[in-house]
């Protein structure tokens, strides 16, 4: 059979199978749904793209009763096409992984085993960059630009990725980027309305999405409504006490006053949260979320530079509120540096971003050294005594709203699919920002907006596909125990190569990567002799040394 007539071969199987499911009355999205492929797979096998795997087109074709009679065209002992197939990588047969009921999932241990998806609204959704009535940066004239997450497919697309947490990054009304802000009461006008907010939350949750707002409470713009009440009023105003002010002093617009400020920015005012009156007050605002918009947490921005004091005292909110719902009521904190304990406590955060693996997970494939974050995975959440973090469950991360896309930052985009399995696999809760599960690009530079660019609606690609596939073995397997709550066992460390043990619940799963352009074998103890692969639910053997692949991430569900 020539090349030829082996493409006419793919392009009869796959119109063949788009008949039947017209006959059958399945749509391409029920059937991407039986099948566990994406929706863009269904079609690419209708069209004829032989570069998609034979598993899966004969997987395809089973649910019609078409197996058999496309499997002896494909026998790679009877036909060239059969060649083909082995050709692209599939030597054997593929189970469909099963979806296994999460005994160990409770209402209070929900984020331990989520998949988070970050959103910026503002940028997202194409809202002008200042909220002067300037046009900046706008993208369209929506006067309810939140709601698209609602009409554009987002929560259907987070939904399918397998994301069970959605983090939107600031919603109310402030002056430019969300962190500024002027009112704590009122959606950002920009974005829509407090009913608007509502039917989106609602919508998440309809989907089985938990909700997770930004809690800025660390500092707010110079237009929010108390400072300007100081400035109005100076040392008569009953709001003084919420602000640091030197009367004596004096800046730029004036005001024959000066404030502290975060980190120098001099139109980002830092709140005073010795004074009990604003601390009150913002347990009334975190109070009012929960009950106008049912949020499950609060992300608090710039956690590391709350005052511990005040950190404990929304942490006893937060309690509150876990218990009013009768589910945990989250408070996942923003620090970068130092012993992230000091954060992330009974009376702090329940959990904190993890600069620290963010940073050696790009570094070391960067620079062909697992060793580095081989190091910050065992010094965080090892199997030894003196290990940081072990059981607590850190934010994981490649990229978010302030630091460059991962698309842009590895070096070599080959390896997006090992680091993303990678960040799947390890210690803590994955986060995907929005817009990288299908690689987009954004360099930092002044103002953020290249990373957090407008997009009118997801898309979906062979990297999508393999983050659902991953979302779904750490969310819905029989090995997503041990993926969530099981320490770090290292078992084999080289430049390119990082094999470790996961283990919780009975199971054991071992995580293997390759970083290389180039196959090879690697030799380690699994401590057993066969195991089942949960991405791709391929047996594996483990006799002999275990044969990877160029760029490859396995996730191995070890048979005892």
């Amino acid at each position: 059979m020539t090349s030829s007539a082996s493409e006419d071969a793919m392009q009869s199987i796959g119109q063949s199978l788009k008949t039947w499911r017209a006959i059958s009355g399945v749509t391409a999205d029920d059937l991407a749904r039986t099948v566990g492929v994406s929706r863009d797979t269904v079609s690419r096998v209708e069209r004829g793209d032989a570069s998609v795997s034979m598993g899966t087109v004969l997987d395809m074709c089973g649910e019609f009763g078409l197996r058999d009679k496309v499997s002896s065209a494909v026998d790679p002992s009877n036909s060239e096409l059969g060649r083909i197939g082995l050709s692209h990588g599939v030597p054997k047969r593929v189970r469909k992984q099963q979806l296994v009921q999460q005994d160990w999932r409770n209402s209070m241990n929900w984020y331990d085993g989520s998949v988070v998806y970050q959103i910026y609204p503002l940028g997202l959704t194409g809202a002008p960059w200042k909220n002067d009535g300037t046009t900046e940066g706008q993208t369209n004239d929506d006067q309810h630009r939140i709601l698209q997450l609602v009409n554009n497919g987002w929560v259907e697309h987070m939904q399918k990725l397998g994301a069970s947490c959605v983090l939107l990054n600031p919603v109310f009304q402030s002056e430019a980027h969300g962190y500024d802000t002027i009112d704590y009461t009122k959606v950002d006008q920009r974005l829509g309305t407090n009913e608007d907010l509502a039917t989106v939350v609602k919508a998440f949750h309809d989907a089985g999405i938990r909700v997770l707002l930004d809690g800025v409470f660390n500092h707010v713009g110079r237009g929010f409504w108390a400072f300007q009440d100081v400035l109005q009023n100076r040392q008569a105003s009953k709001y003084a006490g919420w602000f640091n002010i030197d009367w004596g002093g004096n800046n730029q617009w004036n005001d024959g006053l000066s404030y502290e400020c975060w980190e120098g920015v001099p139109y980002l005012v830092k709140l005073n949260h010795a004074n009990f009156d604003l601390n009150a007050y913002l347990a009334d605002v975190i109070r009012s979320w929960e009950a106008d918009y049912d949020i499950d947490g609060l992300r608090l921005d710039v956690a590391y530079c709350l005052d511990l004091g005040f950190l404990g005292y929304l942490r006893d909110i937060a309690n509150g509120l876990t218990q009013k719902r009768g589910s945990k009521f989250l408070l996942l904190g923003e620090t970068m540096f130092g012993d992230y304990n000091r954060w992330m406590n009974d009376h702090a955060c329940d959990s904190v971003t993890n600069y620290e693996v963010y940073k050696g997970l790009w570094s070391s494939f960067n620079s062909a050294n697992m060793h580095e974050v081989a190091y910050a995975f065992e010094r965080q959440s090892g199997d030894k005594p003196w290990d940081l973090y072990t059981g607590k469950h850190l934010l994981d991360f490649v990229d978010n709203h302030d630091v460059p896309r991962i698309a842009t930052k590895l070096e070599n985009k080959d390896q997006l699919k090992p680091l993303y399995g990678l960040l799947f696999g390890i210690p803590g809760v994955p986060s995907v920002y929005y817009g990288s599960e299908w690689g987009i690009e954004g360099q930092q530079l002044p103002g953020d907006h290249e990373l957090r660019p407008a997009i009118d609606q997801p898309q979906w690609n062979d990297l999508t596909d393999w983050i659902q596939s991953l979302a779904q073995a750490r969310t819905s397997s029989e090995g997503a125990e041990a993926l969530c709550n099981g320490d770090y066992h290292q078992l084999q460390c080289q430049p390119q190569q990082l094999v470790f043990q996961r283990a919780a619940g009975g199971k054991r799963v071992i995580v293997a990567v390759n970083a290389s352009a180039e196959p090879c074998t690697l030799h380690f103890d699994a401590g057993c002799g066969r195991a089942v692969d949960l991405i791709t639910g391929e047996d594996h053997d483990f006799g002999g040394g275990s044969e990877v692949g160029p760029y490859s991430c396995h996730y191995w569900l070890c048979e005892r």
